[in-house]
């Protein structure tokens, strides 16, 4: 068991919910997010999983997507964030500092100049490697469920999943300014 989960079982929250025995699809900790047809509707919903994790699922391109909700660079709200693609890969773009994350894999991508004593320039897209904990989305009868990702390797975007970030340093941002 990793470290974010042994947290997540010791806090006050409710216990993390087993599948139904009668779903061999379903992985064995799950948790309920939502109706699909609702997640599709909407486009991207935020869930506070198990007390202890906030996790942004969102509809792209016919598939489901879950992962941290906060951006790993600076705790960007990533519900807020544009989708684009990326040298054939699926990103959020982060609203506050426009960091892209890979949707499938959490990497974050970088434009890399290959040598800076040729001119023109000339870029190309690379990846700074898994920066934002992605978490498994599955579907069951028109039901969505996320399995938490349980890995203990740390993951930059895991810092934003602390009470204290929460409580102390969320609550000293500013509110965003809504879109026109």
């Amino acid at each position: 068991m990793s470290s974010m989960e042994e947290t997540c079982r010791n806090s006050s929250s409710p216990p993390l919910l087993s599948s139904p025995s009668s779903s061999s699809s379903l992985p064995s900790v799950s948790h309920f997010i939502g109706k699909k047809e609702d997640i599709i509707k909407a486009g991207r919903v935020t869930k506070l999983v198990n007390g202890c994790r906030d996790v942004l699922v969102l509809f792209h391109q016919g598939q489901l997507h879950a992962m941290d909700m906060r951006c790993y660079h600076s705790g960007g709200a990533l519900e807020h964030g544009d989708i684009e693609e990326f040298n054939g890969r699926q990103c959020i773009v982060c609203p506050w500092h426009k960091y892209k994350i890979t949707l499938a894999e959490g990497e974050g991508l970088y434009q890399a100049v290959d040598d800076p004593t040729v001119k023109p320039l000339r870029t190309r897209w690379r990846s700074k490697g898994v920066k934002q904990r992605i978490h498994q989305v599955t579907e069951v009868n028109g039901d969505v469920y996320v399995t938490l990702d349980d890995s203990i390797e740390a993951i930059e975007s895991d810092v934003y999943q602390t009470e204290r970030y929460r409580t102390v340093l969320l609550k000293a941002q500013p509110n965003p300014k809504p879109k026109k």
